[in-house]
């Protein structure tokens, strides 16, 4: 997976609307690390995972250019850049970066129906009907009705795009990660049916002893509890617990120094919780569960404690959190060995539509078969209709050279050789 790294900075809170939000184990010893002067720039953003990511990037950089508009955005709440309010001030961008903003767009439409053209071709060449509406709907981040000029609907759709794919992005995870689960159950099951009594027993047995080995391992501390960050305090920065300064915590583990934490720098301080919990080199640990407790590590604390919900925590918002009643929560946090991914209801559900999914392919794998059968005789009976064609022509040129006219001719050319 690839590392996500924030795109707001100095208060900008429309770049949260799409910050990236897949992270990998992160070391906090980076956190400790001054930013060096050449990188005190704006942060760069990593793809988003959006199929509009680089038109998104690139339109956020031109717009950032303009002082009205960057001046605007750092005023503006979560809610007026929801409801487009702050799309209407693109009327006051200077007319270079508008200029840029159009050049912007056509690309983007011109890649767009490049796509689509493709998609289109790729259809029709396999027979499948094409969806026009499913392929219309990757216009949705831009006006295609005006394809020539970027106006305040093109920016207030690009906000509202971005802001909806990217807050349906924990979910569709979730939605992946319980069917990848519901997977692996289900080929373990499929596996076990093969195999002898015998060898099922001690399969049985493994995967049990696997299971309680997993489950044994040291208490895991809530996320964004005293007790979570003093362990990181203590164990990657070094540091004495009892010297604790949640302010300094914070401005160490801030890595890009814009005053925030983003997704990324929140997910790095979990790190040395997993660990407790998961480790690649044993067979009974799985690194892709690994991560979603990884995320729902991170979606616990973004409700705690990212009150104005713009998918950043400042460090007020992190102070007022330490404040609370919850800061101080000394419950073990209930690891996903110790909650349900699915129920048995769920996971016959899965079966049967894998089993429908198959019946589907099989079906139209006998269809595509019997064509190409209709299609080889068909070739079989033209090869046919070629080859007594061919035996007619050959029958007339040898009755031809048999009739009297072609004998005079014959022997007329034959005289004219011995006169020459």
């Amino acid at each position: 997976m690839v590392r996500r790294k924030a795109l707001a900075r100095c208060g900008l809170v429309l770049l949260s609307l799409w910050l990236c939000i897949q992270s990998v184990p992160i070391s906090v010893e980076k956190a400790k690390e001054k930013p060096k002067e050449e990188d005190l720039g704006p942060p760069q953003s990593a793809d988003t995972g959006l199929h509009y990511d680089r038109y998104l990037r690139e339109v956020i950089e031109y717009l950032e250019k303009d002082p009205h508009f960057k001046e605007k955005l750092k005023n503006a709440d979560m809610d007026d850049i929801k409801q487009g309010k702050l799309s209407k001030e693109l009327d006051f961008v200077h007319h270079n970066f508008r200029t840029k903003l159009d050049e912007l767009k056509r690309e983007e439409m011109n890649r767009l129906r490049m796509l689509i053209k493709a998609k289109h071709d790729i259809q029709e060449g396999n027979g499948y009907t094409v969806d026009h509406q499913a392929l219309l709907k990757q216009f949705e981040h831009l006006n295609h009705m005006n394809p020539d000029t970027f106006e305040v609907e093109d920016l207030d759709r690009l906000i509202k795009s971005a802001t909806n794919d990217l807050e349906n992005y924990d979910k569709d995870r979730h939605d992946e990660f319980k069917r990848y689960e519901m997977m692996k159950e289900h080929e373990r099951r499929e596996r076990l049916k093969k195999m002898n009594e015998e060898d099922r027993k001690k399969e049985e047995q493994h995967y049990e002893e696997m299971k309680k080995k997993h489950a044994d391992h040291p208490r895991v501390n809530h996320p964004g509890s005293e007790d979570q960050l003093k362990e990181v305090w203590q164990e990657a920065d070094g540091l004495d617990p009892e010297d604790f300064d949640p302010k300094t915590f914070f401005k160490m583990h801030d890595s890009n120094g814009d005053g925030f934490f983003d997704e990324s720098e929140l997910e790095a301080l979990f790190t040395k919780e997993l660990e407790k919990v998961y480790n690649p080199e044993n067979e009974e640990d799985d690194m892709i569960e690994m991560e979603e407790e990884r995320l729902r590590m991170r979606e616990h604390v973004m409700n705690e404690v990212d009150t104005n919900k713009d998918r950043l925590v400042s460090l007020s918002e992190f102070m007022a959190a330490t404040k609370k009643e919850e800061f101080y929560e000394k419950d073990e946090w209930e690891t996903l060995d110790q909650n349900p991914f699915y129920t048995e209801e769920e996971l016959r559900e899965y079966e049967q539509q894998l089993v429908n999914e198959e019946n589907d392919i099989n079906k139209k794998s006998a269809e595509l078969a019997k064509q190409r059968e209709e299609l080889e005789k068909k070739q079989e009976e033209l090869n046919a209709q070629k080859l007594g064609l061919k035996q007619a022509m050959e029958e007339m040129e040898r009755v031809k050279a048999q009739s009297p006219k072609a004998d005079i001719k014959r022997k007329f050319n034959t005289s004219v050789s011995n006169l020459i």
